[in-house]
């Protein structure tokens, strides 16, 4: 199994990718079994796409900061 990560943002804006192949791990099913719980969807979790001008976000429940939360419920009731 082959795991990507990317981060980026941040003060200096720099973006930083790493890559994590589990083959010939001895420990590869923790990493495997790890991978799997990190993406396996939320159970009946709301899922948003929150664009302002050029920026995206994805987010989904429960991980919402209270801002994101606030913004989603205000837009979803007064929005058009």
């Amino acid at each position: 199994m082959l795991i990507t990560v990317t981060r980026s943002g941040g003060f200096t804006g720099v973006e930083k990718t790493r890559e994590l192949d589990t083959h010939a791990r001895p420990d590869a099913a923790r990493w495997e079994e790890l991978a799997h719980r990190a993406v396996a969807p939320t159970a009946d979790g709301f899922h948003y796409r929150i664009t302002v001008d050029d920026q995206v976000l994805d987010v989904q429940d429960p991980f919402l900061t209270e801002e994101q939360r606030e913004l989603v419920r205000a837009v979803l009731v007064e929005g058009a």
